[in-house]
């Protein structure tokens, strides 16, 4: 599997080149095209509990597709729902946990599971509802917005808000807290962040979803009833 990525860091778009007989497990709805030599299953990945907790809990499409090349040469372009970048982890015998409706595809190889990481919070709805992918191959992963990078040394601490939260290694240590009192999340805007502890890889998103959707349903005309 070789991956290409256009159109950073905007509207970024996977071009996933596939050796004859290779899988690529994509989320439902990512499919943007495809050469004639690819054909396509659609199941519960991993047996109906599983498929049922990465719905519910994470956030994820309860179907997955298995594109299939039947040739050498087969191409599949994908893409996510919102603007922003997409990225690969080529994981070897290795653990992510990733922010729910940021995984994009992985290679058949990678297995998904949901992880709680934390309750949702009151205020807001942005809690941290992880998937948790391990294994070895390549792992292909969506932000809103650009991606930022971060490789905590051992001990380093950062703190991250939830909603900007895309990805970290599971040897990265994460304790989860709301920020300020009652005043600071009315009249803040602000919520839930995580504190993180080295050592491991961190990767932000420069826009937060729940922060564009406060900022556009109040400018939503709201209709009139004619009644």
């Amino acid at each position: 599997m070789k991956v290409e990525i256009l159109y950073r860091p905007s509207y970024s778009v996977a071009k996933v080149a596939l050796d004859a007989q290779e899988g690529i497990v994509v989320e439902t709805g990512a499919m943007v095209a495809m050469s004639p030599g690819l054909e396509i299953e659609t199941k519960m990945r991993g047996g109906f509990l599983k498929s049922l907790a990465r719905s519910v809990l994470g956030g994820e499409s309860f179907f997955i597709n298995t594109f299939r090349s039947t040739s050498t040469g087969s191409e599949i372009m994908l893409a996510p729902t919102l603007p922003g970048d997409v990225f690969t982890i080529e994981l070897s015998s290795e653990t992510y946990l990733v922010q729910s409706g940021s995984f994009l595809a992985s290679g058949e190889a990678v297995t998904t599971d949901t992880k709680w990481g934390g309750a949702k919070t009151f205020f807001g709805g942005e809690g941290l509802i992880m998937l948790r992918c391990a294994g070895t191959g390549t792992l292909v992963l969506s932000s809103y917005g650009a991606i930022h990078e971060l490789e905590l040394d051992d001990g380093e601490k950062f703190t991250v808000d939830t909603g900007h939260l895309v990805a970290f290694n599971d040897r990265v240590g994460f304790k989860i807290r709301a920020i300020g009192g009652l005043k600071t999340t009315f009249l803040g805007g602000e919520g839930l962040v995580v504190d993180l502890t080295g050592p491991g890889k961190v990767l932000m998103q420069t826009r937060s979803v729940g922060a564009f959707l406060e900022w556009l349903i109040p400018r939503i005309p709201k209709t009139q009833n004619n009644q």
